[in-house]
């Protein structure tokens, strides 16, 4: 098992790194503070690739393995967790579409996502159907060669302010559960959609949520994402991708909070001497690290499982996400610890990531739902081999 990045791993990681230092943390501190969503800034990192990593070739994406995405998030989310977020989603949501699309909306969409110059939403959660995916409500009606689509979703990242929406709709009957579920393409523009207000919130915010509302919207039939009934295996594959999206930027958020500390560690003299000769803060930047390189591994070792199509791969991703999302917070937290008062206060990203990093640990199934997707998959009799 060889755990040393390549010459092209590094490259990639070293270009996000680049592009996360001139772009991103100049003025991450002034779209969180004034809640600012930097399309621009978003496009120019379209133009790297960066809004395509893993979407397929055909519709304009790198097509990189999963593994190989995480390093260029992880470098980005080090400077801005809440925007790197959202890229992750956009890249989330446009593989969905390259991956399940027909080729007209392929043909459509497909580059303009890649590219950053069209942005997407991903749309499953509703206001009751949270952890529950498939108890979603809003429905889809075939008529004739269009989709009628009416209810609502909650918790849209971008809402608002993105050019589509990849839709998780009922087609089937109430009673049918998971398997009634259907996957749309649905331009964020079309007539009987509206948006709620901009939610106020805890962090994330130089990326807009909004609740999104569906009157009686009309889609051609064509715009259907795979087949009628396949919307929520469709679903679970993205979020499996999504888990490491966010694991990762969890990571990122932790390595960016840990080298701030690291250098606070230097600089701040208390008693006559730099607190870095205090031994007890010398074992809590250990420990820190420690949980970080280990929250590193796993996330990498998720993607590669999610890269060899391994059946425990959707296991792995669970893991990851409620490791990393975890051990990340704690790391943040602890780095704005070692910078005592000056920690809480905004001269200093310290608050800023932490309070991005404190969702990751709710969103793409909270915490709690991974143990018992990890817990399920146990009992089955089915576990991954790491338990044995």
């Amino acid at each position: 098992m060889d755990f040393e990045l390549n010459d092209e791993q590094r490259a990639f990681a070293a270009s996000a790194r680049a592009f996360a230092q001139a772009e991103l943390a100049p003025h991450a501190a002034h779209w969180d503070r004034e809640s600012i969503f930097p399309r621009e800034t978003i496009a120019k990192a379209g133009e790297l690739g960066f809004c395509g990593l893993y979407a397929p070739e055909s519709a304009g994406g790198l097509q990189l393995p999963r593994l190989d995405a995480t390093l260029v998030f992880e470098e980005l989310a080090a400077a801005d967790p809440s925007t790197t977020a959202f890229i992750t989603i956009h890249n989330m949501a446009t593989w969905m579409l390259g991956t399940w699309a027909t080729d007209t909306v392929r043909a459509e969409w497909g580059q303009a996502l890649t590219s950053g110059s069209q942005l997407a939403s991903y749309c499953l959660t509703e206001p009751g159907a949270g952890s529950d995916a498939a108890s979603l409500k809003t429905r889809a009606e075939r008529v004739g060669s269009e989709y009628l689509i009416n209810g609502a979703k909650a918790f849209i990242s971008g809402a608002g302010s993105t050019d589509i929406l990849v839709l998780m709709a009922r087609t089937g009957d109430a009673g049918s559960g998971a398997s009634g579920i259907s996957a749309f393409a649905v331009p964020a523009n079309l007539p009987g959609i509206s948006y709620g207000k901009k939610e106020e919130k805890m962090g994330w915010n130089s990326q807009p949520t909004r609740v999104i509302s569906f009157d009686n919207v009309r889609i051609p039939a064509h715009n259907l994402l795979g087949r009628e009934g396949e919307g929520f295996k469709i679903a679970m594959k993205g979020l499996d991708g999504g888990r490491i999206n966010i694991a990762t930027c969890s990571v990122g958020a932790a390595q960016g909070a840990l080298t701030q500390a690291q250098q606070y560690m230097h600089e701040r003299k208390q008693f006559g001497k730099p607190i870095a000769s205090f031994q007890a803060l010398q074992f809590k930047l250990a420990d820190m690290a420690t949980e970080l390189v280990a929250a590193r591994q796993m996330v990498r070792l998720a993607a590669a499982k999610l890269d060899a199509g391994a059946r425990d791969a959707s296991t792995y991703c669970a893991m990851a996400k409620r490791f990393a999302t975890d051990a990340g917070f704690m790391v943040c937290n602890e780095a704005l610890q070692l910078h005592g008062g000056y920690g809480y206060i905004r001269e200093y990203p310290l608050e800023r990531l932490m309070r991005d990093a404190r969702v990751h640990q709710i969103l793409e199934g909270t915490n709690e739902i991974m143990r018992v997707i990890i817990a399920r998959r146990m009992l089955e009799g089915d576990a991954p081999d790491m338990i044995r």
